[in-house]
């Protein structure tokens, strides 16, 4: 009869901390020790490991050191969890923590079933993820530079007028006329303008980059799709799906809801019921994608003229939900400020119904990116 050994690794940037847990409710618990984090020495504590009648299940928290231990163990023919690290339970009158002790205490939450595995993508779909994320680190590159050179524009006295719109062509031509009789200060204005320029120019690449590979992703239909929304364009979209990843894992739209942290928080204890705001768990860039898209819906519903060159090339199921949401979101939203709700309460409340029909899309377009490792993390 096959034995399971299961296998704890508290992994750190450039070691690997192993923790072993026998099967059966008192099998035993040992420590093996630390090994190098690298693909050697991982396939040598595999074949340490391996026996004819022993199965391996092993888990990690999920990091900074990606999936490639995952992939190299699972491609050995192992087991293998990456574990979300927020829902790991700890008591609270543990305060020692080493790497020893975590790695023993994986191996044993695992074998006990109390660890929340999380979705592991596959190669494209992480690929795709990097480029989105480095489109966002533009994003804050370009937010950063332009507030240094106003920054310095202030402390010069030079502001540009207040009922004008910064950082269009006329503010650049305004930024032209601007001289600085120090020739330091001349310098630094120079470079401040240049960084600018940079770092726009490093964003709109990056846009270009995801819009040429977006047909070649495994979830691209889904992407297409998540355009008809009102308030979700095509990186938009792209950043949500990458967020995301395999939407049919959440069996429940509340899941998803959960997931991306739209849901309230609340602590209640006996008789008393206390809830706050939303949790703002999960991940936050697809929770900030839906939170911008929900202040569309304070319009009335319409069909915009470029939203109708995207939804013609749509089936009509999706055209339909598309149609259905823009009503339901749209009259929600009078709703709630007809009863005096602030209107952050009420974006978080359109967002988290979206998050909704997001999940239905999903549902209907059964993209598929990758294998599931489990319950969302």
């Amino acid at each position: 009869m096959e034995q399971k050994l299961f296998v704890g690794l508290d992994v750190h940037k450039r070691n690997v901390s192993v923790g072993l847990a026998e099967d059966g409710r008192t099998g035993e618990v040992r420590f093996l020790g630390d090994i190098e984090n690298t693909p050697v020495a991982v396939e040598t504590l595999l074949r340490r490991l391996s026996q004819r009648d022993r199965v391996l299940d092993f888990c990690y928290e999920a990091g900074p050191c990606g999936y490639g231990i995952y992939r190299q163990i699972t491609g050995a023919g192992h087991e293998c969890s990456v574990i979300a690290p927020t829902k790991i339970a700890i008591a609270p009158g543990d305060r020692v923590k080493t790497d020893r002790r975590d790695a023993q205490r994986l191996a044993v939450l695992h074998r006990a079933g109390e660890l929340t595995p999380v979705w592991v993508p596959d190669n494209r779909h992480e690929a795709m993820r990097d480029l989105i994320r480095a489109r966002m680190d533009a994003v804050k590159q370009v937010t950063t530079s332009r507030h240094q050179l106003s920054s310095f524009l202030l402390r010069h006295g030079r502001s540009y007028p207040p009922n004008r719109k910064p950082w269009t062509k006329i503010h650049s031509r305004w930024l032209g006329t601007q001289s600085f009789d120090e020739p330091a200060q001349q310098i630094v204005f120079q470079d401040y303008v240049q960084t600018v320029w940079t770092t726009a120019e490093r964003r709109d690449n990056m846009v270009k980059r995801i819009e040429e590979l977006v047909p070649d992703w495994s979830l691209c239909e889904f992407v297409y799709a998540l355009r008809c929304f009102r308030g979700l364009d095509l990186v938009s979209a792209a950043t949500l799906a990458a967020s995301i990843g395999d939407i049919t894992r959440f069996d429940k739209p509340r899941q998803l809801m959960s997931y991306l942290g739209l849901t309230p928080s609340e602590y209640s204890s006996g008789g008393t019921i206390r809830r706050g705001g939303i949790t703002k768990t999960g991940n936050r860039e697809a929770r900030r994608m839906l939170i911008e898209a929900a202040w569309s819906y304070r319009f009335p519903a319409k069909v915009a003229q470029h939203k109708a060159r995207v939804l013609e090339t749509q089936p009509k199921c999706v055209r339909d939900l598309a149609w259905k949401t823009q009503e339901r979101l749209c009259k929600r939203y009078r709703s709630l400020q007809a009863r005096g709700k602030k209107s952050t309460v009420i974006v978080a409340a359109i967002a988290r119904e979206l998050a909704g029909f997001v999940w239905a899309l999903g549902q209907e377009m059964q993209p598929s990116s990758g294998q599931a490792a489990g319950q969302a993390g």
